[in-house]
C-alpha cells in the first residue's frame, strides 16, 4: 500500500479527533457556556464514574478469551516504558533549561503520561473503518481495535495516578516552601491539607533511624518497613479508578467461560446487561473528547511557562518518545515477546508512544493547586503540534508493520 494512501488512512480519524474537540472547546467559551466550569465537572463526572467503565467492561468482555489475553502481556510492558523513558527525557530536559521546581512535577508529568485513553479510543477503531486499512477486513479489525484501546485505557489510568501522581505529589510538596497545599478527590467536598514541610522533615529523618538501629534490625524488618513507605505515598482509591476495576470485570466475564455464556451472546440469559453497558459505552467517545476540547480551553489564556520548556516537551513527546517507541516494538518482534502477524496490536504498541499528554496531569495539578496556567498552555501546545505529527506518526507506523 501507497504511503499517501496510508496517510489519508491515518488522517482521517485525526480529523474526528480535530472537529469534535473543536466544537467542545466552543461550546465551552463563555458567550456559549454549554459546557462552562459546573457543566464540564458534572459531565466529566459521568464519563469517569460511568460511561468510560461501560466501555472498557463491554469491550473486553465482549472480545477478550483466556487465549487472547496471554497474548496481550506486553502492553503492561510497553506503557510502563512510555513512562519510564518519558521521564528519562524529562528529567535531561529539567537540567537542560533549569525548569523552576515547582514546575518541574509538571514537565515530568506530561512527558512521561500519555493520553492512551481517549486518543486511541476514537483513533484505532476509526482507523479499521477505512476501507484501505493495512489490518485487513474492517469488521474484523474493529473487533479488536476496542479491546486494545480499553485495556490501554485502564492500564494507562493505573500508572497516571499511581506513578506520576506520586512523583507529581512530591514535586509539589517540595515546590511550597512553608505553606500548605490542598489536594481535592474527585466526587468530593473534602479537601486534604496536605504539608510539604513535615512529609519532607519525616523522610529526611528516616534514613537516620535506620542507621541507628543497623546493628538492632533485620533486613526483612527494613525491606518492610521501606515497603509501608512506599506504599503510604500511593493512593490506592485513585490507582484503582472505576476503569481499571470494569477492566478487570471485563477479564473476569470474558476469561471465565460459564460466566462468559451467561452474558456474551444472543442467546446468553444476561445478555440485557451486556448490551446496556455496550449501549452506555458507545457515549463515552464523543463526551471524553468534548470534554477535552473543554479543557484546552484555558490554555488560550496564556501563562509565564517558558517557551523553551514547551518546545522540550513538544520535542519529547512527538519526536523522540515515537522513535524509542518503534524500535521498543521492533525489538519485541525480534524476540518474540508479540505476534508478527498481530500488525494492529503493534500498532497500539507503537501510537502508545507518539499521543500527546494525559489530560489528567492537568486533573492532578488542580489537586495540588500548583501550575494549572501552565499545564494547560502545555497541553494546548501539544495539541495542536500532535494534529500533525500524530498523523505522520501513523502513517510512518502503518508502512513500516505494512
Amino acid at each position: 500500500m501507497g504511503f499517501l494512501n496510508l496517510f489519508i488512512v491515518a488522517l482521517m480519524p485525526v480529523l474526528k479527533v480535530i472537529v469534535i474537540t473543536g466544537v467542545g472547546l466552543v461550546i465551552a467559551l463563555d458567550r456559549i457556556n454549554l459546557l462552562g466550569p459546573e457543566a464540564k465537572h458534572h459531565l466529566n463526572n459521568i464519563v469517569f464514574y460511568v460511561l468510560s467503565p461501560a466501555l472498557v467492561a463491554s469491550s473486553l468482555a465482549e472480545s477478550i478469551t483466556f487465549k487472547s489475553f496471554i497474548t496481550l502481556w506486553f502492553m503492561p510492558v510497553n506503557l510502563l516504558l512510555t513512562f519510564i523513558f518519558g521521564s528519562i527525557l524529562a528529567w535531561i530536559l529539567i537540567k537542560i533549561t533549569k525548569t523552576p521546581k515547582h514546575l518541574q512535577g509538571v514537565v515530568i508529568g506530561c512527558c512521561s503520561a500519555g493520553n492512551n485513553g481517549n486518543l486511541p479510543l476514537i483513533m484505532i477503531p476509526a482507523v479499521c473503518e477505512e476501507s484501505d486499512n493495512p489490518f485487513g477486513d474492517p469488521y474484523v479489525c474493529s473487533t479488536y481495535a476496542k479491546p486494545y484501546a480499553s485495556l490501554s485505557l485502564s492500564i494507562g489510568a493505573i500508572y497516571i495516578w499511581s506513578y506520576v501522581y506520586g512523583i507529581m505529589r512530591l514535586y509539589a510538596n517540595n515546590g511550597m516552601e512553608n505553606g500548605s497545599t490542598t489536594e481535592t478527590v474527585p466526587g468530593s467536598s473534602r479537601e486534604l491539607a496536605v504539608l510539604p514541610s513535615s512529609d519532607c522533615h519525616s523522610i529526611q529523618m528516616r534514613p537516620t533511624i535506620f542507621e541507628e538501629t543497623n546493628g538492632k534490625m533485620s533486613i526483612s524488618k527494613k525491606i518492610m518497613q521501606q515497603m509501608k513507605i512506599i506504599s503510604g505515598k500511593v493512593d490506592l482509591k485513585k490507582m484503582f479508578a472505576p476503569t481499571a476495576i470494569a477492566a478487570i470485570v471485563g477479564f473476569i466475564i470474558g476469561i471465565v467461560s460459564p460466566i462468559r455464556k451467561l452474558m456474551i451472546g444472543n442467546s446468553a440469559p444476561l445478555r440485557v446487561i451486556d448490551s446496556s453497558a455496550h449501549i452506555l459505552g458507545e457515549a463515552a467517545i464523543p463526551c471524553m473528547t468534548l470534554v477535552m476540547g473543554a479543557n484546552l480551553l484555558r490554555g488560550l489564556k496564556g501563562s509565564d511557562m517558558s517557551r523553551t520548556v514547551i518546545i522540550g516537551i513538544i520535542a519529547v513527546r512527538n519526536i523522540l518518545l515515537p522513535l524509542m517507541g518503534i524500535g521498543v516494538v521492533k525489538a519485541a518482534r525480534h524476540f518474540h515477546l508479540v505476534g508478527s502477524s498481530d500488525t494492529l496490536f503493534q500498532f497500539v504498541l507503537m501510537l502508545q508512544y507518539a499521543v500527546p499528554p494525559a489530560m489528567a496531569v492537568g486533573t492532578i495539578t488542580q489537586f495540588f493547586q500548583l501550575g494549572q496556567g501552565e499545564t494547560s498552555v502545555i497541553m494546548l501546545w501539544t495539541y495542536v503540534v500532535a494534529t500533525l505529527t500524530l498523523t505522520l506518526w501513523s502513517t510512518l507506523f502503518m508502512w513500516i508493520l505494512a
